[in-house]
């Protein structure tokens, strides 16, 4: 079953699809804690707040955003979208240089796990896979 991203069905398909993985995965060395603001939304007030957080090994998607965010992005609704499905570093690049992310926080700690994100082990693709799957188009 697939649901429209950020939607209440496809988060609570994320957080079950986390729950499945969360004994699997160790915690990165470095991890961050991320809010994001997504704006164009098309359902709801058209804003929706988020957290990643990856000290767990996964990067759990959580309503709301977290006093212990290390970074906060802001991005539109199309731009979140394939960030968080193409889990691609150069697509991120591109959409920072084009000013379609807005940073706040600590951008060092941002750079690094990104980095540590550009060379995912078979469970992270898996995880990755799983989540496109439950995507709607």
């Amino acid at each position: 079953m697939t649901h429209t991203f950020l939607t209440d069905e496809w988060i609570d398909a994320v957080l079950a699809l986390q729950d499945e993985y969360k004994d699997r995965i160790d915690p990165p060395s470095d991890s961050i804690v991320m809010n994001q603001t997504v704006n164009d939304v098309p359902f709801g007030d058209g804003v929706l707040e988020l957290c990643v957080d990856t000290r767990s090994g996964l990067a759990e998607v959580l309503r709301g955003h977290s006093d212990e965010a290390d970074v906060t992005i802001t991005t539109d609704y199309a731009t979140a979208k394939t960030l968080f499905l193409a889990q691609d570093p150069q697509e991120i690049m591109q959409a920072f240089m084009s000013g379609r992310i807005a940073i706040q926080g600590d951008m060092a700690k941002l750079m690094i796990a990104q980095a540590n994100a550009a060379a995912p082990d078979e469970i992270h693709l898996e995880v990755a896979r799983r989540l496109r799957s439950l995507t709607a188009e």
